[in-house]
């Protein structure tokens, strides 16, 4: 089959490899047809994320059509439409059971590599590195899903793939992120980052009852769809200083809750702390740019919530955890639990109550897969990015 491939920071490729196959009774086996390029992909190639191998396949957000089940698998069957969370779970251990479905104790494989890096180790992911499983991803033609009589789910017919496929990660990241902030009914939110999370980060605030949603970012297009499709009212963080403004908007108390859609990668041109964290990543004196998060912690009022579903990788520097301590800040964080959210989240799909491709700043476009040696595939990318 063809796939995308790792082979080194900013060398990524599209080459056949070997086709799945069953390696467990639970497996299953689908043909790809959408798949979609998040924000940590980009992590993986800009060289933030360790234990990457040459030729590793990536992509965490898929969706498809089931090929092949294990034999001791009953859930799905040949020919059922599914999509698939981006985490990897067993549904059995002492956090699943919790619904803690991201920091399942039995489903990454290099669990000890990443214990030594965490402390403990959380679930295993498909398509990020072999600290977190070496799991082959879904951006390519084919994809062996374990654990699957816990993870995917069931999708209607008359459901286009753009509208279910972001419930892979980026739908139920945005939900949880909010979730996460303990939003209060007529709460100010405030959203760092207009990408996909970012977007749906705004829509799930309004679901939860927030009174106003102030969304921050520079890119035109990320700005305006937060505006005409979020309802929120939107800061250029490249034409304000967002501390000042976000003051001035409040009052002088601050936002109630601030959410960290950006992560790492924080834009260089943010601010001068943010250029030094770029410069400190070149010389492999730094990992991580959280600019971002410096700035929720000044900005978000006393006693309230900030919430981080923007992926850290490693060690922050000059972070102002005195200012958090005073402040009596509630820090609240994570991988998603997917498979928590599946469910509810596809029920408002259904509903109408929101349409997540109007929720995404790029939605999917059609290509042709080529031909494997099973069926060829028609599938989709959608390509995503947090500021």
């Amino acid at each position: 089959m063809k796939a995308l491939t790792w082979h080194g920071k900013g060398d990524i490729r599209c080459e056949r490899v070997a086709d799945p196959s069953i390696e467990d009774d639970r497996d299953i086996i689908i043909r790809v047809t959408s798949c979609a390029i998040c924000g940590s992909d980009l992590h993986l190639m800009d060289g933030y994320m360790p234990t990457m191998e040459a030729g590793d396949v990536l992509g965490h957000e898929t969706m498809g059509v089931v090929e092949e089940v294990g034999r001791g698998h009953s859930k799905f069957k040949r020919g059922d439409r599914v999509v698939v969370p981006f985490n990897i779970s067993c549904g059995e251990c002492f956090f699943c059971q919790k619904k803690l479905y991201s920091l399942c104790d039995r489903s990454n494989r290099n669990a000890e590599q990443a214990a030594k890096a965490m402390g403990q180790s959380p679930a295993g992911l498909f398509g990020y590195s072999h600290m977190l499983g070496g799991y082959s991803g879904g951006q390519a033609e084919f994809l062996r899903v374990p654990f699957a009589d816990v993870g995917p789910i069931r999708v209607p017919d008359e459901l286009d793939d753009e509208q279910v496929l972001f419930l892979s990660d980026i739908f139920p990241t945005g939900y949880m992120a909010a979730e996460n902030a303990e939003i209060e009914p007529g709460d100010t939110v405030a959203v760092w980052g207009c990408g996909p999370v970012g977007q749906f980060a705004i829509q799930s605030a309004w679901m939860l009852g927030a009174g106003r949603v102030i969304a921050i970012d520079k890119v035109p297009e990320r700005l305006a769809m937060a505006r005409d499709h979020g309802r929120a009212e939107t800061l250029d963080f490249s034409e304000v200083d967002i501390y000042d403004a976000l003051m001035e908007m409040t009052g002088g108390r601050g936002p109630d809750r601030c959410i960290d859609c950006v992560g790492t990668e924080s834009s260089p041109g943010a601010s001068f702390d943010a250029a030094l964290d770029q410069v400190k990543a070149a010389l492999f004196l730094g990992t991580d740019r959280p600019h971002v998060l410096r700035e929720a912690i000044f900005c978000c009022r006393k006693g309230g919530t900030i919430s981080v579903p923007g992926v850290y990788v490693g060690l922050l520097d000059k972070l102002p955890f005195g200012a958090a301590m005073n402040k009596g800040l509630t820090f609240r964080m994570g991988q998603t639990h997917t498979q928590r959210y599946l469910e509810p989240l596809l029920e408002k799909v259904v509903s109408a109550e929101i349409d997540p491709p109007s929720s995404s700043p790029t939605a999917p476009a059609s290509m042709q897969a080529p031909t494997s040696t099973r069926r060829s595939a028609t599938s989709r990318t959608a390509a995503s990015r947090w500021s």
